[in-house]
C-alpha cells in the first residue's frame, strides 16, 4: 500500500518575495517634482508680459466729437483715407465706433441737405460733392478738362480689369486688333501698370488697373465692377 506524501512538508513554511517593497518616500519625490515644474510653469506665466490695449485717448471723445474730427480728416485729406488709418489719427478709438462715425457723418450730411456725401472709393473713405451737381462743379475744371477716353482705349481697359493679370498677347487675342498704342497711352494716364512679366516663354510684361482707373469710374476695389449677371440683366 502506498503511502502519500505529507503536503505539510511541500508546503513552503515561509515564503519570501525577493522583489523590494516600493519605498514610501518615491510619491513624495514626485509630487515634490510635480510641485516645483507647476511652480516654474506659473512663474514663466507671470514672466509674460501683458498685451496692451489698442485703445487710446481718441476712446474718450463722444460720438458728435468723433464725428466732427472725422468729418475733417475727411475734408482735409486729399486722398481717402481707411478705417484703420482713420483709428490711428482719432487717437485709437475703437474700430467699431470709428465706423459707426463714418455711418452717422453719412446721415448727418444726408439730413442737413448740404451737396456733400461720404464715399467709398480706392479702398477708404472721402468726402465729396453730390452727383447730381457734377455739372456744376465741373465749371471749375473747364480749363482744365479730363481727357476723355476713346471707345477703343474704354474697351481695352475693360480686358485688363475683368482678365488682370494680362498681357499684351492676350489683350490683343481678345479684341483681336493690335494694342500696343492704346496699352501705352493708358498707362502714360495712370489707369493701367505694368504688374510684372508671365511665366512663359518670353516672359511678356503684364498689365492691371491702377489706383487712377478706380477714382475715375468711382470704385473702392475691383470687387466693386460689375460682374456678368449683372451685365446681362441690364
Amino acid at each position: 500500500m502506498e503511502s502519500k506524501p505529507d503536503t505539510a512538508l511541500l508546503e513552503p513554511t515561509d515564503q519570501h518575495d525577493d522583489t523590494p517593497e516600493p519605498s514610501e518616500d518615491l510619491p513624495e519625490e514626485h509630487e515634490g517634482e510635480a510641485s516645483e515644474s507647476k511652480s516654474k510653469s506659473e512663474a514663466k506665466s507671470e514672466a509674460k508680459p501683458k498685451k496692451r490695449s489698442r485703445v487710446g485717448p481718441g476712446e474718450k471723445l463722444s460720438d458728435d466729437e468723433l464725428v466732427r474730427h472725422l468729418a475733417a480728416l475727411l475734408f482735409a485729406s486729399s486722398d481717402p483715407l481707411g478705417v484703420d488709418l482713420l483709428v490711428q489719427l482719432l487717437d485709437r478709438p475703437r474700430r467699431p465706433r470709428v465706423v459707426a462715425a463714418l455711418e452717422l457723418l453719412t446721415q448727418k450730411l444726408s439730413e442737413t441737405g448740404l451737396p456733400l456725401e461720404v464715399r467709398a472709393i480706392r479702398g477708404g473713405h472721402t468726402l465729396m460733392t453730390s452727383a447730381d451737381l457734377g455739372e456744376v462743379v465741373g465749371r471749375l475744371g473747364k480749363g482744365n478738362a479730363v481727357e476723355r477716353i476713346s471707345p477703343a482705349a474704354l474697351e481695352t481697359l475693360a480686358v485688363i480689369a475683368y482678365r488682370q493679370p494680362v498681357t499684351k498677347a492676350e489683350v490683343e487675342a481678345i479684341r483681336g486688333v493690335q494694342a500696343g498704342p492704346i496699352l501705352r497711352s493708358l498707362v502714360d494716364r495712370g489707369l493701367v501698370r505694368v504688374l510684372g512679366r508671365a511665366d512663359v516663354p518670353g516672359h511678356p510684361l503684364q498689365y492691371g488697373t491702377d489706383k487712377e482707373f478706380l477714382d475715375r469710374f468711382g470704385l473702392m476695389d475691383l470687387g466693386d465692377l460689375p460682374r456678368d449677371s449683372e451685365l446681362a440683366r441690364d
